[in-house]
Parts: structure tokens; sequence; C-alpha cells
């Protein structure tokens, strides 16, 4: 599992090491460990040309010691400073010690032009807001150069503890980052200007829990539903799916498909789309007696095409089982009445519903997602997963880490994707798994299958859903 920490808690574990050190050790080791992957990055480094972009403070000492390490090497290291009077004094020292260069802001647009490599060390981890206006045009310059950019803890301009971008930024191809993962290098938008992300270890001890964490298939493995020897459909858990109308028969069927997928022994229907959905999986059972008398579920999922059905999404938010609410349903659900729920519920909003439900402008979602997804937990009382390029999924109450999830691919933006995830995540809920395990499973194996069903190539959300078994194989195969 990755995780990742606020900038406070890590100068927290940073100054604890610190005092155990020796002067200087700490930033050696991240230096030692920037210059490595640099120079894997750039393959021969004798005769390479390397620009360092320098700030003040400790991120601009980083890059000036890894450059002098470059230029023990061979390679020709050119240190533009933006803050002359506040460098790094030791860092600068060594790198002259070492046969670098050191030049101003004047002419550094041509010498990014002619680099094989880019070092960004112009903001550290504690910067707020865009770039100032001297640095935007050398980030302006490195990103129209062939040279690759390699940036030192996380891309400047961006926001560490939010993933926020609010104005111009570094966007880099590989982003070297010391001690432990901060929250903008794994949250969009900022996550967009981190290119892949190299961890150093430093030494640092960390606390629980993380800020954010993302799973990996093997934390994956470890959660997915598995029957025994003495498991029926029965145990296995039944999930009932409350989905479609007139207008949108598609969106239950698509609903089913991804439960059926998703670990539970059974799939129950409700709805006015039975027949469409009788007529592609034989094996569900079908009612049209309302969710009441449908028979026992462990788990409702309801709203995916439900158009102004709102006396059946009611009917679901007042059961008193673990209920998943998408699309329509997030529109007709009483507010009230979610809130007051005692059962798990788990909100599947897009950025467009989620700045519906917080009553806010669809751009401030995206712009600062972090935000939004705990600010709706918090406020609906439920289990968040808002969907996007990186999903985030939160819980109402504090003392857990957000999770993250990336698997996905743009090809998975199609229409009837959403059903899929939340018959999927629904049918995970029914078979046991927490709201909270659920979001983050289904958002994990649900952007695999994704990848896996598109391969670089257009994928339809039936295809997602067909390709549901191949990624529950993929992750215990390799856990």
């Amino acid at each position: 599992m990755r995780t990742a920490y606020s900038v406070e808690t890590v100068r927290a574990a940073e100054r604890e090491l610190m005092a155990r050190l020796p002067e200087g050790a700490l930033m050696q080791r991240a230096a030692a460990g920037l210059a490595a992957a640099c120079a894997e990055l750039l393959g021969r480094v004798y005769g390479s040309r390397v620009v360092l972009l320098v700030g003040s403070g400790d991120n601009g000492g980083d890059a000036l010691y890894a450059g002098a390490r470059l230029a023990r090497r061979g390679a020709g290291v050119t240190a533009v400073l933006l803050s002359p009077e506040r460098v790094h004094a030791a860092g600068l020292a060594a790198l002259r010690r070492a046969g670098g260069r050191v030049t101003g802001t004047d002419g550094a647009e041509e010498l990014i032009g002619r680099a094989d490599l880019v070092v960004d060390g112009i903001v550290g981890i504690g910067g707020k807001g865009g770039l100032r206006p001297e640095a935007a045009p050398l980030a302006e310059a490195a990103a129209r150069a062939r040279a690759a950019v390699v940036a030192v803890d996380l891309p400047s301009g961006v926001d560490a503890d939010t993933g926020e971008v609010r104005g111009a930024a570094v966007r880099a191809d590989l982003t070297v980052t010391f001690g432990t993962h901060k929250p903008g290098l794994l949250v969009d938008p900022a996550r967009e200007h981190a290119g892949s992300v190299r961890l150093v270890d430093i030494g640092l001890t960390l606390p629980e829990p993380a800020e954010l964490e993302a799973l990996q298939h093997a934390d994956v493995a470890r959660l997915l539903p598995s029957p025994s020897a003495e498991s029926d459909k029965y145990r296995r858990g039944v999930v009932g799916i409350a989905a479609g109308s007139a207008r949108y028969p598609g969106a239950a069927v698509l609903a089913v498909s991804g439960a059926l997928r998703g670990g539970a022994g059974a799939v129950r229907y409700v709805g006015p789309a039975g027949g469409a959905v009788l007529a592609r999986f034989p094996e569900t059972l079908v009612s049209d007696r309302g969710p009441r008398k449908a028979g026992r579920v462990q788990a409702w999922v309801v709203g995916p095409g439900a158009g102004d059905d709102a006396e059946t999404v009611a009917e679901v938010v007042g059961t008193d089982v673990p209920v998943l609410i998408d699309a329509d349903g997030l529109r007709l659900a009483d507010r009230e009445a979610v809130r007051a729920r005692r059962a798990p519920t788990l909100m599947t909003p897009h950025a467009g519903e989620a700045a519906a439900l917080l009553g806010v402008a669809r751009e401030e979602v995206e712009g600062a997602r972090l935000a939004a997804v705990r600010e709706l937990a918090g406020r609906y009382r439920a289990t968040v997963l808002l969907k996007g390029s990186t999903t985030l999924v939160a819980d109402p109450a504090g003392g857990t880490a957000v999770r993250v999830n990336a698997t996905g691919t743009p090809w998975l933006a199609t229409a009837g994707s959403g059903d899929v995830l939340s018959g999927l995540t629904g049918s995970l809920l029914a078979a046991g798994l927490s709201a909270r395990d659920a979001g983050s499973v289904g958002a994990y194996l649900h952007g695999l299958a994704g990848r896996l069903a598109s391969r670089g190539t257009p994928a339809a959300a039936t295809d997602v859903a067909s390709s549901l078994p191949d990624a529950w194989r993929d992750v215990t195969a390799t856990a």
C-alpha cells in the first residue's frame, strides 16, 4: 500500500530525524537519491547538459547537492538561481567545487532549450498557489524543451496537501519524492503534473493513519470476498439493484452486469427493465413488486437510470441494510433521510453531481477534489466515492485515510461505465465488505477492467463489465 502524509506531518518527522543525525546528513540522503534517479533517466551522465532551477531553501539545496554529484560524474551542470540572496549556501558551494556553473535568470530559457535534463528545485512542499511571475517562464520553457524534467519532492506550483494547482506549475516527467508520498502526488489535478513518481527512503518514522492511501494488488486481494466450502448463494450475499426506467433500461442491464461479477451469490433486480435484464442475464432474480417485497438482500444499489422515480429511491434509502446511491438517486434522495440512516451508506457522485450536492460550481470540485470528497462525507454522514481520473473514497468519521485509486484509463469516460461500477461495488457490499473497502476495491477492479478492455482503444461499458473477471484474476494471481 502506498501512503501519503501532510506537509506538517512530514516536517515533524524530519525534525525528529535530523535531531539524531549529523548536520546536513538528511539532505545528503535526499540528494543521493535524486542524483541516482537523474542519472538513470539520462542513461549516459558524462557529457550530458543539466540545468538546475534553484529556488530558496532546502528544495533548492537538494537540487544543488544532486547537481554536484552529477557534475563529478562528468555532466555539464548549470544552476539557475531564482533567489541568489537566499540560495542554500552549502549546496551552492558543493556545486561550484564539483565544477558546476552558476547563473541568474537572464538567458535561462536558452539554457533550458539546450539541456538534456532540467531539475525543478524552485519551490518545496510548503509552496502555496502557482509559481511566481519570475519562475513561470522557466516552467514554460521546460515544457517546450526536449529535455526530461525531474521535480524535487513535488512539481513546483502544486499544493502538496490538497493536489490543487492554482496558477502556473511545472510539468515533470519524473518526480523524486523523499520519505513518503505527498497527497498532491496522488490526487488530480496535481498528479497530472508529477509524471512518474519515485520514492526515496530517507529514514522517516511516520504515524498512523496516513492522510491518503492507495491500495495495491496485494491489498485488494486480501479484501476480495472468497466463498468457503459451506457457502451457498445466500451466504455469499444477495445484492438488490433498483435501477433503470422506461427511458433508461440499459442502466439496469449494466448495473446488473457489474453486480453479477462482484462476488455476491445472487442479484435481485427491481424495476421496469426486468424484461431487458432477463434477456441478457437470465440468472437474475427479477421482481416488479418494489424493493420492500423483492425478498431479502444484504445491500441495495439505487439510482442508475432511475429517471424521476423518487418513490423507489426513498424506499431503498429507508431500509436498514447498506445502500449505494448513484446517478439519479443522488438527485432524488431526501438529504435528511440520507443523513439519518443507521446502516452504511455509500454515495458515488462524479464531479458534476458532487457540485450539485455541495451547492458549488463543478470547477470548484474538480480543482479541489480532496476537499470536496471530505466535505461530502462529513455533510451527508456517508462514505463517498468521488469518481474521476483519480477516484477518492472518504469515510464520514475522522481517523481513517482517504483512499485514492488511479487504476483507471480515460477510456472509462463512456456512457454506462458508472452503472457497471455501481453494480460491482454494491455486490461487494452485499458480500460483506465495509462501505470504504467496497468502494475502494470496486474502483480498483473497475479501473483495471477498463484498462484490460481498452488497451489504448475505445471500450464500451459492456466491454468493461466483461473484463471484470480478468481484472479479478489479475489481482489474485499477482498479489
